[in-house]
């Protein structure tokens, strides 16, 4: 695992775009405001793109590889076409699965379960229909929460560009996969809950 994602704390920019067809993103260390990872989809189809301007975009396929600024792979975040729900896998550096997200039928505001790569739940993500926050439980305990961040009026207005903050409780170990799969879910909240 990268020690990139080892943190506690990460602010994810999604960039700012009127005509996108890809969404691209950039995570930084809010203690510091260094930009510790890139989120790119540099793999996206012709049709994928035309799709995206339609109402049909959250059905579209995605490919979001997450590598650091010097460029060096540290996870890829993908799904195939999605008609009712969708199932995300998400692989290392090597390509070796993960992990997964599956997400739940007739959730109001949002629900995931959260998977190992032999199905196994490992914990959910829930959201509220009332507001914009996320967050990873496993049982009873909140292992890490998404909030998303204002962004400013016109930003807000005419964009779709959105600002995350994640925090991961200090329980979840440094080097647990755990991590891999909740950063990684920041992605997924916004490419099939948010769009």
């Amino acid at each position: 695992m990268h020690i990139a994602l080892q943190s506690n704390q990460f602010l994810v920019k999604e960039h700012v775009g009127l005509f996108k067809a890809a969404n691209n993103f950039d995570i930084f260390d809010p203690a510091t405001g260094q930009k510790t990872l890139e989120c790119r989809e540099p793999n996206l189809g012709i049709f994928a793109k035309i799709f995206r301007f339609t109402d049909y975009k959250r059905m579209t396929p995605f490919e979001i590889e997450i590598r650091t600024p010097e460029g060096r792979k540290v996870l890829t975040v993908k799904r195939g076409i999605s008609f009712i729900l969708s199932n995300v896998e998400v692989l290392d550096e090597n390509d070796r699965v993960v992990g997964r997200f599956r997400q739940k039928f007739f959730s109001i505001g949002g629900k995931f379960d959260v998977l190992d790569p032999k199905g196994n739940v490992i914990c959910t993500l829930r959201g509220k229909w009332t507001s914009w926050e996320f967050r990873f439980m496993k049982g009873d305990d909140e292992l890490a929460k998404v909030s998303k961040k204002w962004s400013g009026l016109g930003k807000e207005l005419f964009t779709s560009a959105d600002n995350y903050m994640l925090s991961i409780d200090s329980s979840v170990a440094a080097l647990s996969t755990v991590r891999s799969l909740i950063v990684a879910a920041v992605m997924c909240i916004d490419m099939v809950l948010k769009e």
